[in-house]
């Protein structure tokens, strides 16, 4: 039980220290305390997420499989799931990798969409519900919101023949771009910002402001905004409050439940 813990704590401090010293890079009044509003509901997020989320995800994304190894091969091998098939199982990893990073990012982006209204609203208004953003509300995400994520992008991946390891490549990639983008910096990346996202870039995608609303569902590559039509940047501008209407209760149990209600 303690191996479950002592990664996430060890992470914990890192990404606490260093982003306090980035934040020092901002002027004070736009500093937030550590102690910021909802600190609590986030810390306890930051364990939860990789213990409990993580294994709800595996085993919904395991089930799923399921089905797609039944079509594809007539039977479940793991052997055989795990080697992929055609000629882009061929492909070096680290091709594949990026290929499948495009891919992923692009179901991604019309998933988050499509996570923006009607009943599955619910469940994403839980991220969206921080009115304090820094890094710890990356991980303020509802397990079906998780799981149904990760369901949508791997299954297509699978299904053309890619080889599941490539995914380890791309994870680690896509856990710290989102920790990034949510610090509480106003970073850009310059001559960049229109080829990769940026904290500025998604900071826009949680403003309560009503310009910025339905904007920036890109969660690496900005290109898919642009085309689109969902891209918002004004030049010289930051977001200053975030949240939403939406009443999500303020606690991780409550936070749970909320989108099972009715009402």
């Amino acid at each position: 039980m303690k191996e479950l813990f002592l990664g996430p704590l060890i992470a914990f401090v890192l990404f606490l220290v260093t982003t306090r010293v980035l934040e020092w890079l901002k002027p004070r009044g736009r500093r937030l305390p550590v102690l910021r509003r909802g600190f609590a509901t986030d810390a306890a997020y930051w364990f939860f997420t990789p213990i409990v989320t993580k294994a709800v995800t595996h085993i919904a994304l395991i089930a799923a499989l399921i089905p797609v190894a039944l079509l594809i091969y007539g039977q479940l091998d793991r052997a055989q799931l795990l080697d992929g098939f055609g000629p882009l199982s061929r492909l070096p990893l680290w091709v594949q990798a990026a290929v499948m990073l495009v891919i992923a990012d692009f179901i991604g982006y019309w998933m988050h969409r499509v996570f923006h209204r009607g009943r599955l609203w619910k469940f994403h208004a839980v991220h969206h519900s921080s009115v304090d953003l820094d890094w710890l509300s990356s991980v303020r995400v509802h397990p079906v919101n998780d799981a149904l994520m990760k369901i949508a992008a791997a299954l297509p991946l699978i299904a053309l023949g890619f080889k599941p390891d490539a995914l380890a490549v791309i994870t680690p990639i896509l856990t710290i771009m989102a920790i990034l983008v949510h610090a509480n910096v106003d970073w850009d990346f310059g001559p960049l910002r229109r080829m990769i996202v940026s904290p500025r870039f998604h900071r826009w995608h949680h403003t309560d402001e009503a310009a910025a609303i339905n904007k920036n569902f890109a969660g690496l590559f900005p290109i898919w905004d642009i085309v689109f039509g969902t891209y918002h940047m004004p030049a010289g501008q930051v977001p200053s409050t975030f949240g939403t209407a939406t009443p999500v209760p303020p606690g991780l149990l409550g936070q749970l439940v909320f989108p099972f209600r009715k009402g």
